[in-house]
This record gives structure tokens, C-alpha cells and sequence, in this order.
């Protein structure tokens, strides 16, 4: 971050940014602002503010629910490397094991069976780690 624009303060929304950290993590949270510079910046105060501030802090469904959403999203999409940020932010949130397979059980009739099986994948590794709850 060498130019003035890259070492400006990043404007974060407080509450964006306190359930963006519950739900993903301090670390890994915390990386992804430390590497923001002048061309990522302005996307993670996006995405605090409106994904994390605007959305997760709505009052009509509760974590569990919304994980499960992403879930479902992220798999629909093929974008796995989000799946799998978001299989550890599920089970933080709540969600069992047994609710995560049942959830990419539904995606495959929804979004497909290629998608369901290559979320599969990574939903087989991450279950395989330490539960990150305890």
C-alpha cells in the first residue's frame, strides 16, 4: 500500500463489521481488510455495509437461516471457495453437520447435481476439520 489513496483508514460499518467477524471469523476477517489497497478497498466497505450491516443485521431470519441461504446460493453458482468459507461460518452460525449434507442434499435437486457434487467436495474437507465452535 504505497500510494496516499491505498493508506487511507478504511470506513467500515461498526455493525457490519462486528457480524461479519462473528460469522467468519476474527482472523480471517481481519487478513482481508489488512490486504485491502486502493483497488479492493472500497469493495470490503461495500460488503460490510450492505452484505454484513444491511443484510446479516436484519431482524427477519436468524443466522442459521441465512447461512443456510448462502449455502444454497454459493452452491447454485459454483463458487466454491466462498462454499467453503461459508460451511465454517454455518457451523459457527449453528448449523449441525447433518443440517449442512441435508441443506447440499436440497441443492441438488435445485441447482444441480454437478454443483451438489463439487460442493460436496469441499464440504467433505471442511467437515473433516475441528469443529470450529469448540
Amino acid at each position: 500500500m504505497s500510494t496516499p489513496e491505498s493508506t487511507r483508514k478504511l470506513d467500515l460499518d461498526p455493525d457490519g463489521l462486528a457480524v461479519r467477524r462473528e460469522v467468519l471469523g476474527v482472523s480471517h476477517v481481519d487478513a482481508s481488510l489488512e490486504r485491502a489497497d486502493e483497488i479492493t478497498g472500497e469493495f470490503q466497505e461495500m460488503i460490510t455495509r450492505y452484505a454484513w450491516g444491511g443484510i446479516w443485521t436484519r431482524p427477519g431470519l436468524d443466522r442459521r437461516m441465512r447461512s443456510a441461504i448462502t449455502l444454497t446460493a454459493l452452491v447454485a453458482h459454483g463458487h466454491l471457495a466462498e462454499l467453503e468459507l461459508h460451511l465454517r461460518a454455518a457451523l459457527r452460525n449453528g448449523l449441525t453437520r447433518e443440517e449442512i449434507v441435508e441443506v447440499l442434499l436440497q441443492s441438488a435437486i435445485y441447482c444441480g447435481v454437478p454443483a451438489a457434487n463439487s460442493a460436496f467436495g469441499v464440504a467433505k474437507r471442511v467437515l473433516a476439520e475441528p469443529d470450529p465452535t469448540e
